[in-house]
C-alpha cells in the first residue's frame, strides 16, 4: 500500500529538489548519489524515495521546475500588455530576480540536461526555446532592423549571457545586489555604456568578485 502524503509533502519535496540541485550543481549529476541527497536533506534514504522515484526523476523535476518558472515570467510580463521597451525592462528585471534564487537549478539545466532521455530533454529544451523566442520577439519589436538582419536571437543570447552568470561574480552582501543590477543590465543593453546611470560610487571589481 502506498504511503499517504503528509500535509507538508509539497514543502518537503521542494526542499529535496533544492538540495539536489545544489549537489548536482557542485558535483555534477553523475557524481551525486541518492545517499548524498538523503544526507544533505537530513532524511533516510527510504524516506527520500517517498518523494522521488530515483535520481533521474530528481534531475527531470529540477529542470522542469526551473524552466516552468522562467515561462511563468514570460507569461506574467506578456499579460501586462506593455510597449516593447518597458516590456524588455520588465523581462530583464524579472529574469535577474529569478536567477538570483535559482543559481543551482540554472547550472543543472545548462550542464546536466544532456543526461536526460530524449523525450524529456526535447520537452524541456522546447520550453527553453519558447522563453528565448519571446525575448527575441521583444528585441525585434523594439528594433525591427535587427530582426531583418537576423540579429534578434544572437542579441537575446548576449543579453541572457549578462543575466545568467551574474551569480559567478556578484557576491552576497556586497555593494551591489541583483535588484540594483537589473536596471544597469537594461541600460547597458539598450543604450550602451553611456546610458548606464551611476547614482553613487560602486564597489571595485575586486570587492565584487573577491579576486586577487
Amino acid at each position: 500500500m502506498a504511503r499517504k502524503r503528509t500535509a507538508d509533502y509539497d514543502i518537503q519535496r521542494d526542499k529535496i529538489l533544492e538540495q539536489a540541485a545544489n549537489l548536482f550543481a557542485r558535483g555534477g549529476y553523475p557524481g551525486t548519489s541518492m545517499n548524498d541527497v538523503a544526507e544533505a536533506c537530513g532524511v533516510s534514504k527510504p524516506a527520500l524515495y517517498h518523494y522521488v522515484r530515483d535520481k533521474y526523476q530528481l534531475l527531470v523535476h529540477i529542470c522542469e521546475r526551473h524552466i516552468e518558472r522562467l515561462e511563468a515570467v514570460v507569461h506574467d510580463v506578456a499579460a501586462l500588455g506593455l510597449a516593447p521597451e518597458p516590456r524588455l525592462r520588465a523581462l530583464i528585471a524579472r529574469f535577474v530576480d529569478e536567477y538570483s534564487v535559482a543559481q543551482s537549478a540554472h547550472r543543472v539545466l545548462t550542464e546536466d540536461v544532456k543526461f536526460l532521455e530524449s523525450e524529456d530533454r526535447d520537452r524541456i529544451l522546447d520550453a527553453e526555446r519558447r522563453v528565448v523566442a519571446y525575448l527575441a520577439q521583444t528585441v525585434a519589436a523594439l528594433r525591427p532592423e535587427v530582426d531583418t538582419a537576423r540579429l534578434s536571437k544572437p542579441l537575446t543570447m548576449l543579453l541572457f549571457g549578462m543575466i545568467n552568470w551574474m551569480f559567478t561574480w556578484l557576491k552576497p552582501g556586497g555593494e551591489l545586489d541583483h535588484a540594483a543590477m537589473a536596471p544597469i543590465v537594461a541600460d547597458l543593453f539598450l543604450g550602451g555604456l553611456d546610458a548606464v546611470k551611476v547614482e553613487r560610487p560602486l564597489a571595485s571589481t575586486m570587492e565584487l568578485t573577491g579576486d586577487t
